[in-house]
């Protein structure tokens, strides 16, 4: 497929459900989740797309689209079990993309209130529609994992926090569910997901736990743009991001620690790719992904849309240039979501 219809895709979505999808959440989008020539891929679920699936056929117009071979994710196993106190494992953890156990291991975040929160985020809304629990079990994670591993060949997890009150903002938690997961399986690449800890320490701590890889995630580098789309997230300074990134590489290696950078907030698209060579010197890994609005998202209410998907194309191209040329690739992360890729185009340009 090509570059410029797999931006599409990223951008318009598709038409229809999908067997695995991501109604809501933390992150930035809201996606089905497909395998595409031999990928996984998270598209937004749109019923204005104008493409759809017709079998193991995407459309576009009546059309077959470039003969490129596609399918839903198909529901994983481990969803029909529950923890000994009736807890569905679908309410601990979710499958991302084909191959992907990813859980959001705190689903509060003391910046969720109106004047502070991420614009782009809904970590509390599922919890809202009780379709998740507050606070995972370090062991109820180690026993959803087990079975995915088992049950539906999942190759690396995922687990992101809320971010709390305390010095570690969360970190904490992280670790205990690290160590708790690694000690049933201990053989699952995990990636960490938190804000940088006030403590550097931390992120040692993290490791020792048996973290694989960590994400540190600015979404932007942009001082205006994260005051208007992060209030809360902004007055931790840039300062500390780079400094816990530092840190993070000298624990965790080169190509061990990512970071999202969104298109679609209003950054200058040259500035974004100057902020993501810099990232690359420092080893750290940039997700370049696009901006889509999310359910219960503030930014969703106020009627923002999705970047240009010209934009998208041409930053996507320009950042994997430098990835390839640094030999930062997705295929040397041990596991997160530039491991997995599906979120982004990077992958499928060899980054």
């Amino acid at each position: 497929m090509s570059v410029t219809t797999r931006v599409d895709l990223a951008i318009l979505g598709i038409r229809g459900g999908t067997s695995v999808s991501r109604p809501a959440g933390a992150g930035p989008s809201a996606d089905g989740h497909l395998v595409l020539d031999g990928a996984s891929v998270a598209v937004p679920l749109n019923d204005a797309s104008p493409y759809w699936l017709d079998g193991d056929r995407l459309m576009r117009d009546g059309f077959v689209v470039e003969d490129a071979e596609v399918a839903p994710v198909r529901r994983p196993r481990f969803y029909d079990l529950a923890t000994a106190d009736g807890t569905s494992y679908e309410m601990l953890a979710r499958l991302h993309g084909r191959d992907v156990l990813a859980t959001t291991v705190v689903q509060t975040c003391i910046r969720y209130d109106a004047a502070e929160r991420c614009r782009f985020c809904a970590i509390e809304a599922s919890l809202e529609a009780g379709s998740t629990v507050a606070v995972k079990r370090p062991y109820d994670l180690a026993e959803v994992a087990e079975a995915a591993v088992r049950l539906d060949g999942v190759r690396q997890m995922v687990m992101t926090t809320g971010t709390s009150a305390g010095r570690d903002r969360g970190a904490t938690h992280l670790a205990r569910c690290v160590r708790a997961v690694k000690a049933r399986v201990p053989d699952l690449p995990i990636q960490v997901q938190c804000e940088p800890p006030g403590d550097l320490v931390t992120i040692t701590e993290l490791r020792e736990a048996g973290a694989d890889a960590i994400g540190i995630h600015v979404e932007s580098l942009d001082d205006d743009v994260r005051r208007r789309w992060m209030p809360g997230k902004s007055r931790v300074p840039l300062t500390e991001y780079r400094a816990a990134w530092a840190e993070a590489v000298r624990v965790f290696g080169r190509n061990q620690v990512s970071t999202y950078l969104l298109v679609g907030l209003g950054e200058d698209p040259d500035e974004l790719v100057a902020g993501a060579r810099e990232l690359i010197a420092m080893g750290v890994y940039p997700f370049v992904v696009p901006f889509r609005p999310l359910a219960g998202t503030l930014a969703s209410a106020d009627g923002a849309t999705a970047p240009d998907a010209a934009v998208l194309e041409d930053v996507t191209r320009r950042v994997a240039r430098d990835l390839v040329a640094a030999g930062m690739t997705s295929d040397g992360q041990s596991a997160g979501c530039a491991a997995c890729g599906a979120c982004s185009t990077l992958k499928q340009q060899g980054a």
